[in-house]
């Protein structure tokens, strides 16, 4: 063999083999161990929560008068405008009924009549008493001017009563409010033929305002088993004031307060109505306006959680629950606070349990986890 060719041979191969000594060989570490995921969690505590329920609401004036004629007539004349406020006996319209005005005549003439007659039938005993006296014409006939001045009176009396109400008839052309408040629409106008069965408007007592909402049974239940008393009525007392809340989402600035519940449930809607009372000074409410009436109710040594740290199934609620480095399904009980982001937990927790508040839809029962506070 060549002397180079060997020499070759031997340096390549003392090259490997120092190559291969420089390398290490890795032995897995069995007693290693897979790191746990890490989940927030929290303890849970008691403390004070208060809810609010709302509820879609009608507000109404104190009182909500519709105005009509009651009589028959063209209207002649309208003293107001929409939305103006009037006093109570303040005209409103006037009613050209000649009708009335011919009742009225005709009246008055019949007393006229019945007066004459009155006078004669007087004139007529006072002529024959004299008479009767002396025994020249007999008590009889004395009698019969008697009785037929007694018939004069009396058809004197139905004539006053006729003319008495031909006269409130026609006062009746002269329409006024009932009541202090604020005129709704005027459908009517001048000239139009009108009669009792037509509103000509409303007048609504806006100085304190009634706003009507419902509740069905089982929130009717919960709302009373929540207030102290025996009776409806001493419940009714002790009920928290409630907010209205307007069409533009803002809060009217007044209180309001529960006055009534009806005594039935409607059959149809199952539910049961409630009244309240705002006042309204300032006339911002409006009769027929649409709002929503809010409840507050305190709930005292309750449990809060975020809405996150739930999950559902079926219909129930549930939370991982921290036991060692495991967690565990539990079933609880809950009522949405307004937030719209936790919920009070009123069965299934108790102070000091520890439970995932993030990432339980990643979770499994009896999965082993690290706590992350």
């Amino acid at each position: 063999m060549n002397v180079n060719v060997m020499k070759m041979f031997w340096g390549t191969a003392v090259l490997l083999l120092l190559a291969g000594c420089g390398k290490k060989t890795e032995v897995p570490n069995r007693n290693a161990t897979t790191a746990l995921p890490e989940y927030p969690a929290m303890v849970v505590d008691i403390q004070n929560a208060v809810l609010e329920s709302v509820y879609p609401a009608t507000v109404r004036g104190k009182e909500d008068i519709e105005i009509r004629p009651r009589i028959d007539g063209f209207i002649d004349a309208i003293y107001i405008d929409e939305g103006s406020a009037v006093r109570k006996g303040q005209s409103l319209f006037k009613i050209n009924s000649p009708q009335a005005e011919q009742a009225l005549t005709t009246a008055k003439a019949a007393v006229n009549s019945a007066e004459a007659q009155v006078n004669t039938a007087r004139l007529n005993v006072d002529r024959i008493k004299p008479l009767a006296d002396k025994g020249i014409v007999s008590q009889v006939q004395l009698e019969t001017y008697q009785n037929a001045y007694t018939s004069a009176l009396a058809t004197k009396e139905q004539a006053e009563a006729s003319l008495v109400n031909a006269q409130a008839t026609l006062s009746w052309t002269n329409v006024t409010s009932p009541v202090d408040g604020v005129v709704g629409t005027i459908p009517y106008r001048q000239g139009s033929l009108v009669n009792n069965q037509n509103v000509l408007t409303t007048v609504a007592n806006t100085s304190n305002v009634f706003a009507y909402f419902s509740l069905n049974e089982k929130a009717l239940s919960e709302f009373l088993n929540t207030l102290e008393g025996s009776t409806q009525a001493e419940k009714i007392k002790k009920a928290p004031e409630v907010t209205l809340i307007l069409a533009d989402g803002t809060a009217y600035p007044e209180k309001g307060k529960i006055e009534t519940i009806t005594g039935t449930i409607n059959v149809t809607t199952g539910t049961a109505n409630f009244r309240a009372e705002f006042p309204n000074k300032q006339g911002i409410l409006r009769s027929g306006t649409s709002g929503k009436i809010r409840i507050p109710r305190t709930l005292d040594n309750i449990i809060l959680i975020p809405q996150k740290a739930t999950f559902a199934q079926q219909d129930k609620v549930l939370v991982y629950k921290v036991q060692g480095d495991s967690v565990m399904q539990k079933t609880i009980s809950v009522i949405p606070l307004p937030d719209g982001k936790r919920y009070a937990v009123t069965d299934g927790l108790n102070r000091g349990d520890r439970i995932v508040t993030d990432g339980v839809a990643t979770l499994t029962q009896g999965k082993k986890i690290k706590v992350n506070e």
